[in-house]
């Protein structure tokens, strides 16, 4: 069960090892709160997702089971998208039109068939968790450097002096795909170093 858990933090990384949910890790994270914010609606509804597809998977037959995780997937995005529209309606207007493509997002639907559909409720909410958790803490990472090298701060806490001039090309799609490389690069390192 740990072991379920701790691979989407790691080993099986969503973002750092198999490169998914490419879009809006690179669209979104220009900076921290707006990383933090879509990984933890892909949190929701990933582990909703999964909730549900582990407990019909008997029933749905196998013609129709991705367009049944589809549909599941699309409610749980339509409530989290009004949500943030209705309590926090700067953050889902930073997020535009990402928010909503989290129907299509390979992650979720990933887990909920490669996973979920095949594996018990306990052991899919703990795999939706670990990698829901995982695609967060990679967005809040990308999105604070980006944010730091791109305005000086993290979270709007201003960190660098006030004399700093930006790199503004971190918060643009090239600093994206700039710094995406080098935390990949990264986290590779840090593995060739544990072996």
């Amino acid at each position: 069960m740990k072991k379920e858990f701790l691979k989407g933090l790691w080993n099986q990384h969503p973002v750092f090892r198999q490169l998914l949910g490419m879009c809006p890790t690179l669209a979104v994270t220009t900076s921290a709160k707006n990383g933090l914010s879509m990984g933890l609606a892909v949190v929701f509804v990933l582990f909703f997702s999964s909730l549900v597809v582990a407990l019909i998977k008997q029933i749905v037959p196998h013609q129709v089971r991705i367009a049944v995780y589809t549909v599941i997937i699309a409610t749980f995005v339509t409530i989290v998208d009004t949500f943030m529209r209705a309590q926090f309606p700067a953050i889902s207007q930073a997020l535009g039109p990402y928010l909503p493509l989290i129907i299509v997002n390979c992650i979720i639907l990933g887990r909920c068939e490669a996973f979920a559909s095949k594996n018990g409720v306990a052991v899919s909410l703990l795999d939706a968790l670990g990698m829901g958790l995982g695609f967060t803490w990679g967005l809040f990472v990308l999105g604070s450097v980006r944010e730091f090298f791109g305005t000086g701060s993290i979270l709007s806490i201003r960190i660098m002096p006030a004399g700093y001039d930006p790199l503004v090309a971190m918060i643009l799609p090239a600093g994206a795909f700039l710094v995406l490389g080098l935390l990949v690069a990264l986290m590779n390192r840090i593995e060739e170093w544990k072996s």
